[in-house]
């Protein structure tokens, strides 16, 4: 199944994000470091990392991840509080893929990364914005990829949601079964 943009902008509509969505407007910069010295990566750096995570987190029949993720993030690394623990999450986890298998989250290898979060504990962890690393790592970059994947059309068909909220389909939809 191919995840485009359009599907991002559904799944950002979704989930009530209504700012942000003009897709190729300019990136936000947060900081100016490559988060190798424990300055904040910046949010193109933290889009390569969570296009890195949803590699390891998104089902293999899914294809065009790195575009939707990207296109995901625009509504969503904006300047708010959750945008700000998104960021701070990812380099948290970034600094543990480097403390612990000696290399940046984006070049570890998709069973690297998928230890890595399992390590970390956010296979298991409950979602909690304020919790521990693991509970962080949960909410902000697995639950945060998983929300984007399956509040998209194509995303929800993976799982038999052919209708998700805020996408069109009418009244005929309800009274039709999956195709």
């Amino acid at each position: 199944m191919e995840l485009t943009r359009r599907d991002a902008v559904a799944a950002l509509a979704a989930i009530g994000v209504t700012g942000g969505l003009a897709l190729g407007a300019d990136r936000l910069q947060q900081s100016s470091g490559d988060g190798t010295d424990g300055a904040r990566p910046d949010d193109e750096q933290v889009r390569q990392r969570l296009v890195a995570v949803a590699a390891t987190v998104y089902p293999s029949e899914v294809d065009g991840v790195a575009e939707f993720v990207e296109a995901f993030l625009d509504g969503r690394l904006d300047e708010s509080a959750h945008a700000d623990g998104i960021r701070e999450t990812v380099a948290t986890l970034d600094d543990l893929a480097r403390s612990w298998h000696g290399h940046p989250l984006v070049e570890l290898s998709v069973e690297e990364r998928d230890q890595l979060l399992r390590e970390v504990g956010a296979d298991t962890a409950d979602a909690d914005p304020a919790g521990t690393t693991s509970e962080r790592v949960r909410y902000y970059v697995v639950n945060e990829l998983l929300l984007a994947l399956y509040a998209s059309p194509t995303g929800g068909k993976l799982v038999g949601i052919e209708n998700p909220q805020g996408h069109a389909g009418g009244t005929e939809s309800y009274t039709q079964g999956p195709r």
